[in-house]
C-alpha cells in the first residue's frame, strides 16, 4: 500500500527547531516566555489593523473567552453559523447560553445575511434578542463581511469572527481575523500553520487583550499570594508551542500560495466536467487561503462513491462539515434557513489540500479521479 495522502497534514518550515531549542536552552518551559510574546507580535504584524493578540491553547478556548469578554451568560442566545466545526458552537454551551443556528448562502458557503436578519427579528420579537453572532470563514473562504457587518450593526449585536481556518485569507485587502468585535485563530495540527495545538484571540484594544490573558491564566489577582475574585481558565499557550508558531509564521505566505496552487489543480481538473463544482471566490473582493479545497457533486451517492474510491487508494477525503443543527447534540435548538448547508453537506467533499503535497501525490490523486469519472 502506498503512503497515505492526508487531507491536510502539518508542514514544517525549518526554523521551528531553533525557537524550541532556545526555549529549552533558556529554561522557558512554561506558558509564558519570549516565544509567546514574539509569536503574538508576529501575528499582530501580519494582521496589521492595529490589533492585539493573545496566544492561547486552542481556537476553542479563544471562542470561549470571547463569549465571556462579551458578557454572555446563562440563557443568553448566541447566533452561530450552522455549517462549521463543532468548536464554533460548543463554547456557547460552556456558558450555559443557547445557540441559534443560521444557514449558509451558496456563494461562500458561510452565514447567509438574510437568514441572519430573519433570526434576529424573530428572536427579538419574542423578547430574546441575541447577544452575539459567531460567523465563520469556512475552509478559508471569507464570509460576506460587509453584509454580515451591516446586519450586526443594524441591530447592535457584536460579532465573534471565527477565523480558525482563514489565517492568510483576506476581504477587500484586509486580513481575516481583523473583522470581528473579537476574532479568533486556530493553530491545530491540520491548519494552515500549526503550533501542534493552539489558538489566539484577536482584539481591537490592549485592555481587552490583557483581560483575556488574565482569564486565560486562572484569573489570578495582583497579590503576593494566590488571590482569585473571579473564575479563570488554564488557556494560555506554552512557550515551547509558541516557538513552533514563530517558525511557522516565517513560511505562512508560502504555505498559502501552495494551498492556492493545489486548489487551482482541482479547478483545472474539473473545469470541463459537468456536475462538479469547486468552491471558489465569488469576486475579486475575496481572497481565500484555500485551507481545504472542496467540491460539490451531483448526489450523496456520487460523493460517497468518490470518497470510498480515494480511500481504497489510501487517499484521505472528507464530507463537508455536518451542519450543527443536524448534530444529535444540537437538534433541540432553533435553526433559520432554507436547507443550503444540508444540501452542501450531502453532496460536498473536501479533497487533499496540504501545502506539502508532492507532484507524485497529485498524480496519484489524478489517477483515481480519472478512473472514477471516466
Amino acid at each position: 500500500m502506498s503512503n497515505k495522502i492526508w487531507l491536510s497534514s502539518p508542514h514544517m518550515g525549518g526554523n521551528e527547531q531553533k525557537y524550541i531549542q532556545e526555549a529549552f536552552a533558556e529554561n522557558w518551559i512554561a506558558p509564558l516566555g519570549p516565544n509567546v510574546n514574539g509569536f503574538e507580535k508576529d501575528i499582530e504584524h501580519y494582521l496589521k489593523e492595529g490589533v492585539f493578540v493573545a496566544a492561547l491553547s486552542s481556537g476553542t478556548a479563544a471562542i470561549h473567552l470571547a463569549l465571556i469578554l462579551l458578557g454572555i451568560e446563562k440563557d443568553d442566545e448566541v447566533i452561530c453559523q450552522s455549517m462549521t466545526f463543532s468548536a464554533s458552537a460548543n463554547p456557547i454551551i460552556y456558558q450555559n447560553a443557547t445557540p441559534v443556528f443560521v444557514d449558509s448562502e451558496k456563494e461562500t458557503w458561510n452565514m447567509c445575511p438574510k437568514a441572519l436578519e430573519e433570526a434576529i427579528i424573530d428572536r427579538t420579537a419574542k423578547g430574546k434578542k441575541p447577544k452575539a453572532i459567531i460567523v465563520v470563514h469556512l475552509y478559508g473562504m471569507p464570509y460576506k463581511v460587509d453584509e454580515i457587518r451591516a446586519v450586526a450593526d443594524k441591530y447592535n449585536i457584536p460579532i465573534i469572527e471565527d477565523s480558525a481556518e482563514a489565517l492568510g485569507s483576506s476581504y477587500k485587502g484586509q486580513k481575516c481575523g481583523t473583522f470581528g468585535d473579537v476574532s479568533i485563530l486556530s493553530f491545530n495540527g491540520n491548519k494552515i500553520i500549526t503550533t501542534s495545538g493552539g489558538g489566539a484571540l484577536v482584539t481591537k484594544t490592549k485592555a481587552i487583550k490583557e483581560k483575556a490573558v488574565f482569564l486565560a491564566t486562572q484569573a489570578r489577582d495582583a497579590a503576593p499570594h494566590y488571590e482569585h475574585s473571579q473564575i479563570g481558565y488554564n488557556y494560555r499557550l506554552s512557550n515551547v508551542c509558541a516557538g513552533i508558531g514563530r517558525g511557522q509564521m516565517e513560511v505562512l505566505d508560502e504555505h498559502v500560495q501552495l494551498r492556492r496552487t493545489m486548489n487551482q489543480f482541482y479547478v483545472n481538473y474539473f473545469s470541463k466536467m459537468d456536475g462538479v463544482t469547486v468552491l471558489q471566490e465569488p469576486s475579486v473582493d475575496f481572497y481565500s487561503n484555500h485551507w481545504l479545497s472542496a467540491i460539490v457533486l451531483q448526489s450523496y451517492e456520487q460523493r460517497e462513491a468518490l470518497r470510498l474510491a480515494l480511500e481504497s487508494e489510501n487517499i484521505e477525503s472528507r464530507p463537508l462539515w455536518k451542519p450543527m443543527h443536524l448534530q444529535p447534540v444540537f437538534t433541540k435548538y432553533l435553526f433559520f434557513g432554507n436547507g443550503t448547508s444540508e444540501d452542501l453537506f450531502n453532496r460536498g467533499l473536501c479533497l487533499p489540500s496540504g501545502s506539502n503535497l508532492s507532484v507524485a501525490d497529485k498524480n496519484r490523486i489524478r489517477v483515481v479521479l480519472d478512473a472514477f469519472f471516466k
